[in-house]
């Protein structure tokens, strides 16, 4: 009588939560991460499992002694791979944090961030981006120890920066240059176009055309480039007759929407209108045809930034223009200084944009 064939022994086919555990071992063993792993996330997307999955692996971790947990910090290394030889030169790398998201930038920004990437890229350093909406909030201090902790860098860029951030930058004493404009009270290297010298420019304007009425349609956010460009506009209407009424918006359509229309109720009328924000000239000048005000036959408007697609509205708005490259030459010089170990020698690199004057300005009679 023949005996029954031996059974097959399948592989056991392993857990998510192992093989997660097992990618994060690999990678730590090859050194993947210096001293800590990024946060929850982060990993999450890089390894492109939930969160649940990846905490059941890292708890694995944790069990073998691989990393230990620190309240407030995140995950560190408890056994660190052996370390690289020193970095030279060309593996200097530069942090560029965005205080929110992504979508805030607009796209000569974008621009500028690629050629800044590639200047650096010639010279062998690596551009390493970071954003979020927790480095806005009022006290973003934790959320920064975390990042500069896990994310060591020579040099940081500070974009779309908080009053908070750059005064946690400046308190602890960590190498960084600003793209945009300093807070009253803080001292950091920083580069950006001179909005208070824009403004003022375009307050000249207004009045050179015979405007006596004017208006600057602005977000209540107190940013930095915001408050200069505030003072800048009624400093240049300081010696003149002429009036200036500050609308404040929240950066919404609606809200600038609201802001433009109960601005077009005043009296007088003001027939001469500086928007802040290149968007926010969109909401504006569609708001004002609602309102049956013709530009610039009832009402001459100048955006104060730049961007490609204003050449495709009708009036083409009259505007000031920074080619992306210069902005991302001007910053280059700032951050190659820091990376070098040495002082930035012009800490206030502030750049005076192209006007062009468009279509979008008339002579009031």
């Amino acid at each position: 009588m023949n005996s029954a064939p031996p059974m097959l022994q399948l592989p056991q086919r392993q857990s998510l939560e192992k093989q997660t555990a097992d990618i994060l071992r690999a990678q730590i063993a090859e050194g993947a991460w210096n001293e800590w792993l990024p946060g929850e996330r982060a990993l999450s997307e890089m390894l492109q499992v939930s969160r649940h999955t990846l905490r059941a692996a890292l708890q694995q971790l944790r069990e073998e002694g691989q990393i230990i947990s620190t309240r407030g910090l995140g995950n560190r290394l408890a056994v660190h791979p052996a370390k690289p030889a020193p970095k030279k030169l060309e593996s200097l790398e530069v942090g560029l944090l965005v205080s929110g998201e992504l979508d805030m930038l607009v796209p000569t920004q974008v621009m500028w961030i690629d050629h800044l990437r590639g200047m650096l890229a010639e010279r062998g350093c690596r551009l390493h981006l970071f954003h979020g909406r927790k480095f806005a909030q009022r006290d973003p201090a934790r959320s920064l120890r975390q990042l500069v902790t896990r994310n060591v860098h020579r040099c940081w860029i500070l974009l779309l920066s908080a009053r908070g951030v750059q005064e946690w930058f400046q308190e602890n004493r960590i190498p960084c240059v600003v793209a945009g404009s300093l807070y009253a009270g803080v001292s950091l290297p920083f580069c950006d176009m001179d909005h208070h010298a824009v403004c003022r420019h375009a307050a000249g304007i207004f009045l050179r055309r015979g405007h006596t009425s004017l208006a600057l349609v602005v977000q209540k956010s107190q940013r930095a480039g915001d408050i200069e460009s505030e003072v800048g506009f009624t400093e240049g209407i300081r010696q003149s007759s002429a009036e200036v009424v500050v609308a404040y918006h929240d950066a919404t359509a609606a809200g600038i929407a609201l802001s433009v229309k109960r601005l077009m109720q005043r009296k007088p009328v003001p027939t001469a209108v500086l928007v802040v924000n290149v968007f926010h000239y969109l909401s504006t000048v569609s708001t004002l045809a609602r309102l049956n005000f013709r530009v610039p036959e009832d009402v001459s408007v100048i955006s104060r930034d730049g961007e490609p697609y204003l050449s495709y509205l009708l009036p083409t708005p009259a505007h000031y223009v920074t080619a992306p490259k210069i902005f991302a030459k001007t910053l280059l010089v700032q951050v190659l200084q820091l990376l070098e170990g040495g002082v930035v020698t012009k800490r206030a690199a502030q750049i005076m944009p192209e006007f062009y004057p468009g279509h979008s300005l008339a002579i009031r009679g």
